[in-house]
């Protein structure tokens, strides 16, 4: 290649072409133009002279200089010319192309893997041996193997980033030990991170010849969990962009969803590293029902934080003697009102002491017990962390060593006072203001609250800092003490309505809440139940994109490699051991590389920008002005503007008319056809377009509905308001469409259109239905789409032309989703919910795969095989049918759905007519 400044030309050669110009100059000016004809009667006149001295006249320079400006520019095009070219030195030694492949590698894991592809691609057609290192710590011992360079594309395409860090090889010099000979070139496509054995590897490869390092072009950005008393989220970004995280979880219907934003707070910016705190500032019952954390628009795994025991649900034992009252004398428990209080928001445990503490609780209540045989074990487990909160009671007030009670908050006196009962003078107590400053702080006290009885304390000298909660004449209501790193909580009064109306407020609850909220969940290595259960199961895992999938063919881990993190065969997932679920987070801290001796590239430097087409259209537009000139001296200035006008509309409306206008949304606005929604995998598209032309075939024969070929979409460019119906197969990699089109989108829905969101997953085992599929809910997020419920049995879409129980395509046995019931509605028979779009559902969705049950090749047979002989057969029959109810249903509305209550509405007339006006 040679370079001229910034300029580069791959063909250099063909810039001797430029020397011709001046003879083409030459040329140019000795050929005359054409004569100008002109009509003119008194010419007659002149017919036989002769000039005897003829001269003819030149074309004019300016018209010389644009076709000689042409010409240059198309052998400059021609010439392969390259702005700002990278130019690479000659190698003719071997390649190796390491590739970073963990979590952070995830994030534009396409253009790393075109990267790649390019250099092995260039290798290979200059012969040269390579080798492909992906770092992500599962590949084999001993040294790399070299071979031919094409061999390797098919490995590099099918490589996916893992979800924990990047590992390379241990010994980089036994790695490297039967390198061919000649000169090693090294690609090293990282993530931007540090890692151990990093800056050996760079050492070792540097000793060994250049080193060509591509930085991640997208800043990274991570979530992780702060353990603590109040587990709280950080968000570490390589920018200062403060991007939303998500709570995702299933709703009340079950549909998991965006449940909140979380924003984060202030930056704080240390070694290129920017670190927001994320308050878990949700309440209880929608942050127990949370699965996951996760940054917005972002797709690896260190960007997800899984929720488990420590964000979730706190576990809480309930110590007390069980339930002998007959059903009526419930009320008097003095567990009733803690379960009804504790039981939405966490998981309950009850039973003896000893049971409780072998549930490894992250609370003990204990309900006016004394003298408690496992008390050394509950004090060991309160100092290591834990949180006992204790009530008063006629046993406890009765008890003659009261003194000397152990895990008591205050030191207490013995019998209790009686305030307002029948044996008193004085009137029962309200509750005075909480603490602005307090553990209550916030919370207002009901004044119908009223205390008849409690506990009294000793005087003490710490007793008033102790009191979180006090009686109207300023007595303790509920004290609190530390013990270790554990807490210690009395209650004053009983856990049920005898010694007071507190547990029968709501106040009662929110002070539980508040308490609880304190508990510290235990740390994995101090749980109970870790000696029991050694080993953690893996349930739910991560890949490197962030999706989860259940645990299939990994071993259980001991407890010693969970405490080490993600790693080889410990991906980043919920763990599972006895009762308790840990989560193995792939996001946290992390360093930055640093590239010493290595070139490396700018991720905001393209390789060079090619020029030939912009040259060539140069030269086009300035043969354009060569046509306009030679017409105008021709044929007058006239005919020049029209060639002009002519000449934009060519460039302008004609480009905008050719971009916006498709061909077959034309064909589309002229005849019923079924449209699918283009992914970008050359195979889905083609299974999609297989599958919609076997059902509209099946349409023809069975129906008045006679459709055309199928229609291919492209949501960023296309027109939906001629469609009614719209199949939308769901891939993991398949880019979310533009703003504009998500408006295009929104506005077919609401003017009767229907979706199909076909995620294709049902075969999948423990995996079926939408909510298994993040594809899908990042893809319809920004779609209006209503509450959806699965397809009731009395649904319009059972009897709009077929009667039918499922839905099979094929897969089956998957719920299919459409649009849900209004809360409290109970409609008649077939009636729809809505009368919006002749009550048509805006989306349909499923996992059953059904475009390759409908699917047809060129000759009319079956694409895909469905299930096993006649029954699977009669499967697919039942997809046809299936889709031309769903076909009918959106072609009718709620014209079925009337046929269907007739003779309901036949009776209702009937009644009407027999009572009269």
């Amino acid at each position: 290649m040679l370079v001229l400044g910034p300029l580069g030309f791959a063909a250099p050669w063909v810039l001797t072409a430029l020397a011709v110009l001046p003879l083409l100059w030459l040329i140019l000016r000795a050929m005359p133009p054409s004569p100008r004809r002109v009509s003119f009667p008194g010419v007659a006149l002149l017919l036989g002279l002769s000039d005897r001295t003829p001269e003819a006249r030149r074309t004019p320079w300016w018209l010389l200089l644009l076709r000689l400006l042409a010409v240059a520019a198309l052998i400059l095009a021609f010439a392969g010319p390259v702005w700002k070219p990278v130019v690479r030195e000659r190698a003719d030694g071997p390649l190796l192309v390491v590739m970073d492949a963990g979590w952070a590698a995830a994030p534009g894991w396409a253009a790393r893997q075109t990267r790649a592809e390019r250099a092995l691609s260039e290798a290979a057609a200059q012969g040269r041996p390579a080798a492909l290192l992906l770092a992500d710590g599962q590949g084999g011992p001993g040294p790399l193997r070299f071979a031919a360079a094409d061999t390797l594309l098919a490995g590099l395409r099918a490589a996916r980033p893992v979800a924990w860090p990047t590992a390379l090889p241990d010994d980089p010099q036994a790695a490297l030990a039967e390198l061919p000979d000649g000169r090693l070139s090294t690609l090293w496509i990282a993530d931007g991170l540090d890692h151990p054995g990093r800056a050996e590897w760079l050492s070792a490869l540097r000793d060994r010849g250049a080193v060509t390092v591509v930085p991640p072009a997208r800043a990274l950005r991570t979530l992780s969990l702060d353990e603590g008393d109040t587990p709280s989220l950080t968000l570490r970004t390589t920018d200062d962009a403060a991007a939303a995280i998500l709570a995702i979880g299933p709703d009340p219907q079950g549909i998991e969803r965006d449940l909140a934003r979380l924003v984060p707070g202030a930056a704080r910016t240390e070694g290129g590293i920017a670190t927001r705190p994320v308050a878990l500032d949700l309440p209880p019952e929608l942050r127990n029902r949370v699965t996951r954390f996760q940054i917005e628009a972002e797709d690896h795994a260190g960007a997800v934080v899984l929720a488990d025991d420590r964000v979730r649900r706190r576990k809480v034992g309930l110590v007390g003697d069980p339930d002998r009252q007959a059903e009526g004398q419930q009320l008097l428990s003095p567990l009733y009102y803690l379960r009804r209080a504790l039981a939405p928001t966490t998981d309950l445990v009850e039973g003896g002491l000893g049971d409780v503490q072998n549930a490894a609780p992250d609370v003990i209540v204990v309900a006016d017990q004394v003298e408690m045989a496992e008390i050394g074990e509950l004090a060991e487990w309160v100092n290591e962390g834990g949180l006992l909160i204790r009530f008063a009671g006629p046993r406890m007030a009765g008890f003659d060593g009261l003194i000397d009670e152990p895990l008591l908050p205050v030191a207490l006196r013995q019998g209790g006072r009686d305030i307002g009962g029948a044996l008193s003078w004085g009137d029962p107590r309200g509750l005075a203001p909480f603490d602005g400053d307090g553990i209550f702080a916030g919370l207002s006290a009901p004044e119908d609250v009223a205390i008849r009885a409690q506990l009294m304390a000793q005087p003490a000298p710490e007793l008033a800092e102790r009191t979180i909660a006090a009686l109207s004449d300023r007595t303790p209501l509920v004290t609190r003490d530390r013990l270790g790193q554990g807490q210690i909580v009395l209650f004053h009064v009983t856990a049920n309505a005898e010694w007071s109306n507190l547990p029968l407020s709501g106040l009662f609850v929110e002070m539980l809440d508040r308490l609880i909220a304190t508990a510290r969940v235990s740390a994995v290595d101090e749980a109970a139940d870790d000696r029991e259960q050694p080993f953690w199961t893996p349930e739910i895992v991560l890949d490197g994109f962030g999706r989860a999938a259940p645990a299939q063919g990994l071993a259980p881990l001991p407890q010693a490699d969970l405490a080490l993190g993600p790693g080889v065969g410990r991906p980043a997932g919920i763990y599972a051991a006895g009762e308790r679920r840990v989560a193995l987070n792939a996001g946290g801290d992390f360093t930055l590389a640093e590239w010493p001796g290595a070139t490396v590239e700018s991720a905001a430097q393209a390789p060079g920008r090619d020029l030939k087409g912009v040259l060539i259209a140069a030269a086009a537009l300035i043969l354009a002005l060569d046509a306009l000139g030679s017409a105008a001296l021709a044929r007058g200035g006239r005919v020049a503007a029209v060639l002009l006008v002519a000449l934009m509309g060519m460039t302008g409306g004609s480009r905008a008319m050719a971009q916006d206008l498709n061909p077959e949304l034309i064909r589309a606005a002229d005849e019923v056809a079924l449209a699918y929604v283009e992914t970008g995998d050359e195979e889905v598209d083609q299974i999609s377009y297989e599958g919609l032309r076997g059902l509209s075939l099946s349409l023809r024969q069975r129906t008045s509905v006679e459709p055309g070929a199928p229609v291919a979409i492209d949501l960023d460019r296309d027109d939906l308001s001629v469609l009614t119906f719209l199949y939308w197969p769901v891939t993991a990699d398949q880019p979310a469409p533009s703003p504009q089109a998500y408006l295009r989108l929104n506005h077919f829905l609401r003017s009767g259109g229907m979706i199909l969101f076909d995620t294709r997953d049902g075969d999948v085992a423990g995996v079926g239905g939408p909510d298994m599929s993040d594809a899908l809910r990042r893809l319809a997020a920004p779609l209006e789409v209503p509450p959806l419920a699965p397809v009731p049995d009395d649904h319009v879409l059972t009897r709009s032309f077929y009667l039918l129980a499922d839905f099979p395509g094929r897969w089956k046995g998957n719920p299919v989703w459409v649009e849900a019931p209004p809360a409290g509605a109970e409609a008649i028979e077939g009636v729809p919910f809505r009368q919006l779009n002749d009550g048509v559902s805006p989306v349909v969705i499923g996992a059953n795969s059904w475009a390759e049950a409908w699917a047809v090749d060129d000759n009319g047979f079956p694409t895909f095989p469905v299930g096993r002989g006649w029954e699977g057969e009669q499967q697919r029959e039942m997809a046809f049918r299936f889709g031309i109810n769903l076909v009918m249903y959106v072609l009718t509305g709620n014209y079925k759905s009337d046929q269907v209550h007739v003779p309901a509405l036949l009776d209702r007339l009937r009644v009407e007519e027999e009572l009269g006006p």
